[in-house]
């Protein structure tokens, strides 16, 4: 598959929301992560904070629980804390991960997380992490959305 990279991920600064989702999958995440992104984004305003780039979606495991956190993250140019009503952190660097674009709304992303986790089999790697969802392109006609995947990966 062409679109397949493995790349460095920068350390980025974001504002984020969490909430849970009782699993990794988009019909448990998106009645989740949509709400969190508007709320996010109503608070950024009223805090005066311009996102400064793409939004950030990740999930990791509900520690000694069922679910994932659900993280819906916007970058910022702004000092770390949780002044604002809701937490300004950093999203560490991915030394290595693998990634693709994946073109279209993302209740389909499976089947290009599927296409990117065979690669990573195939190619002498392992992932070692949930993938991060950069979204790229967000216009309102879900057809023409463009996200990248991120997984971070180690050799197998």
């Amino acid at each position: 598959v062409d679109d397949i990279q493995v790349k460095r991920i920068p350390a980025v600064r974001v504002a984020e929301l969490t909430a849970t989702a009782a699993r990794l999958e988009p019909a448990s995440i998106d009645p989740v992560i949509q709400p969190l992104y508007r709320e996010l984004g109503e608070r950024l305003g009223q805090a005066g904070l311009t996102p400064a780039g793409p939004a950030i979606a990740h999930y990791e495991d509900v520690p000694d629980g069922d679910g994932v956190i659900v993280h819906a993250t916007l970058p910022v140019n702004a000092d770390a804390g949780r002044a604002h009503g809701f937490e300004i952190t950093d999203l560490p660097e991915i030394t290595q991960a693998a990634t693709i674009m994946h073109h279209g709304p993302i209740e389909n992303v499976m089947a290009t997380v599927q296409i990117l986790a065979r690669w990573i089999d195939e190619n002498g790697y392992r992932s070692i992490g949930y993938a991060r969802e950069l979204a790229l392109e967000y216009p309102d006609d879900p057809a023409k959305r463009i996200t990248e995947l991120q997984i971070p990966i180690t050799p197998a």
